[in-house]
């Protein structure tokens, strides 16, 4: 699975609107810099948030974006499919969609379990859960295998 420059941007500008609930609206300049993420490139992704009702905003003076709900609801599967679409696809396709024939018929089984393994990672992480740098315990379980951090 790769990650895209996008959902990396969408998840981090959710993750500082997150920090930020409860005062005014923040400008997305602010986001950006905070971030260091390009602003131009930042408002495509925060009008893909918005329209997906993750995050809402507010025009004129005193305007700027919050999140649309609470951060314990925002998963980091609703971020990146907000902005890049489903989480797991073959060739554009979801897996679902697909079928095999002959000796390819055991890589959809393989399809759908990394999207189930995918998926139970992303959906049971919450923008709140960073934020509080408190992630779920299977999540710092993986995380802290010796083998997750080599590139083989």
């Amino acid at each position: 699975m790769r990650i895209s420059a996008r959902a990396d941007y969408a998840v981090r500008a959710v993750l500082e609107l997150a920090v930020r609930q409860g005062g005014d609206p923040v400008k997305a300049e602010t986001v950006a810099a905070a971030q260091d993420i390009p602003h131009k490139f930042l408002e495509g992704i925060l009008g893909d948030l918005r329209r997906a009702g993750v995050v809402e905003s507010r025009r004129g003076g005193g305007g700027g974006y919050r999140l649309a709900r609470d951060a314990a609801s925002i998963t980091v599967a609703d971020v990146i499919r907000a902005v890049d679409g489903p989480i797991v696809s073959v060739r554009g396709e979801r897996p679902t969609g697909l079928s095999y024939t002959g000796s390819a018929q055991p890589l959809l089984p393989l399809w759908i379990a990394l999207r189930a393994n995918v998926r139970r990672i992303l959906e049971g992480v919450t923008v709140a859960d960073i934020a509080a740098d408190a992630l779920p315990d299977p999540v710092k379980e993986l995380a802290a295998e010796p083998a997750a951090w080599e590139n083989p």
